[in-house]
């Protein structure tokens, strides 16, 4: 997804978002995290830790990283327009509680191939943002 900003400040996907919604989303974008590959055909392909289905490419790192962050704003925005809590940033907090969870080797291949292919680091990530998604916390409750 591509989007330019306009000189009013406001993001433009479909349409332009209410400034204060928008102001928002840059602030909860600007504080997530960016993971880049290289990808052979568009140089780079990105998505923030947070929010592994936003993604983006550039053919620089730089590019890459603002189409991202472009991308991210406008899906928050959209998240925040419609009343949707977006997960908040991972950077700078810490998780001191552990809880075990004893699955088979194949239950364990299952998780670690859904983990992959929705970009999360490991199958921790993602059995934690799954959880507390079902139990309607979203990533708020993630510390």
């Amino acid at each position: 997804m591509t989007s330019r900003r306009k000189k009013t400040g406001k993001a433009s996907a479909d349409r332009p978002f209410d400034a204060k919604i928008l102001k928002r989303a840059r602030q909860i974008a600007s504080s997530c995290k960016i993971v880049l590959e290289p990808e052979p055909r568009a140089g780079f392909i990105g998505w923030p830790v947070e929010m592994p289905g936003v993604l983006a490419d550039g053919k620089t790192p730089a590019a890459c990283i603002e189409a991202v962050y472009r991308a991210l704003e406008i899906a928050v925005a959209t998240m925040l327009e419609a009343g949707q809590r977006p997960p908040v940033s991972s950077c700078g907090r810490r998780r001191k509680a552990q809880i075990n969870l004893r699955v088979t080797p194949e239950e364990k291949m299952v998780l670690q191939e859904a983990a992959q292919q929705r970009g999360y680091q490991g199958i921790s990530d993602f059995v934690r943002a799954a959880a507390l998604r079902v139990c309607g916390a979203g990533q708020q409750s993630l510390p």
